[in-house]
């Protein structure tokens, strides 16, 4: 994003104002006016460049009154309320590579908050348990670190990126019931996926947790008891199994799902066939054993029925076994995005496009992993 953006419904600061008689003259609410203060002495001075937006604030004129001039010349709006007195209704950072380790400031109605493409460090504060008028959260591309909060009680919030970051420590128990989409990518979370978490996830429609350390199994709730998710990205994690859910994921809404790069094991999960939406599968770099269902194949290859194909079916890089499908044979280029690469397959020659790219795995490499392969 070009600017970093969060209105401000109104200004609580839990500060102790000294010299209110200097600005007791002033166009610019004395609140908001400590509020600019605050966020300027919260940034490492060294970060505040030349010709940045927060360089040229100067307060010992009146922002509002100077606003686009050379001692406030850009970083927030300012409208006149009905009392006559100008009010700063929304601030409009440079993404100039500010940094600030101290957040607390951040205690205002701010329905929207940009926070990315900065060099924000520290903590997430838990007192942004608070800010319920809260609605998006972007806090991508910093260096935060720590435990990300509980901000459960946030029930307005529809989206959250925290991604890019250095944040650790467990999954929080709850999130906002009203999130739309919650993206952690590449970050050092870690332990295992608590179903609680998402149990009352009734809007929830994207979930990114790739980049990570999570473990243990991928919950069976996110397969039947998620009503709206659509995508479902866990890539680049430790997970080493799959929850099989209650319904076999018939009333589920996926649409996509990867769970490349992981450490699954035991059979392809077969109720992922079953999905009625999902057209696009990763189970790539796992290790995966046993023989390709039917089930996927046909799949792939049916259509209509009220059942979507797959249409991105990647299964390299695991050690299954045995012949291809008949149905996957008669696949032609370019009809379908099949990938079988690097697994124990019996033929799997080149002249098929779902062969090409790589070889098979050798006979002793695969019988190491798996002595019951032929």
């Amino acid at each position: 994003m070009g600017f970093l953006k969060f209105p401000l419904c109104s200004l609580v600061l839990l500060i102790v104002v000294l010299g209110l008689s200097a600005v007791a003259e002033s166009k610019t609410y004395w609140g908001d006016i400590e509020v600019l203060k605050a966020m300027k002495n919260g940034l490492d001075v060294a970060s505040v460049r030349p010709g940045s937006c927060v360089s040229s604030w100067d307060f010992k004129v009146d922002p509002c009154d100077n606003l686009f001039g050379e001692r406030f010349t850009c970083g927030f709006r300012c409208d006149v309320v009905v009392s006559g007195r100008n009010r700063v209704t929304e601030i409009s950072l440079d993404q100039a590579g500010y940094i600030d380790t101290h957040l607390d400031w951040l205690t205002l109605c701010a329905e929207e908050l940009y926070l990315d493409n900065n060099n924000l460090q520290g903590i997430i504060p838990a007192s942004w348990s608070n800010l319920v008028n809260l609605k998006r959260l972007e806090l991508q591309s910093n260096k935060l670190s720590g435990e990300f909060p509980n901000l459960g009680s946030l029930r307005n919030l529809y989206y959250l990126d925290a991604s890019d970051n250095a944040i650790s420590g467990k999954l929080p128990r709850t999130f906002p019931s009203s999130l739309i989409q919650i993206s952690m990518r590449n970050n050092n979370l870690e332990g295992r996926m608590v179903p609680d978490s998402f149990t009352n996830s009734t809007y929830l429609q994207v979930l990114d947790l790739s980049h990570n350390r999570l473990s243990g199994s991928v919950p069976a709730l996110l397969f039947d008891g998620a009503p709206s998710l659509q995508q479902l990205v866990l890539s680049f994690n430790q997970f080493t199994s799959v929850q099989v859910p209650a319904c076999l994921g018939t009333q589920s809404e996926l649409i996509a799902v990867d769970l490349s790069n992981n450490e699954l094991q035991g059979f392809l999960p077969a109720f992922m066939a079953l999905m009625p939406r999902l057209s696009a599968l990763s189970l790539e770099n796992n290790k995966l054993t046993g023989m390709i269902p039917i089930q996927y194949a046909l799949k792939t290859v049916v259509t209509g029925s009220g059942i979507s194909p797959f249409a991105r079916l990647l299964l390299g890089g695991n050690y299954l076994f045995g012949s291809i499908p008949d149905p996957l044979m008669g696949l032609k280029p370019g009809s379908v995005n099949v990938r079988l690469v690097d697994n124990c397959l019996i033929r799997c020659p080149v002249i098929f496009f779902f062969c090409q790219g790589g070889d098979q795995k050798s006979s002793s490499e695969c019988r190491s992993f798996n002595p019951a392969i032929p």
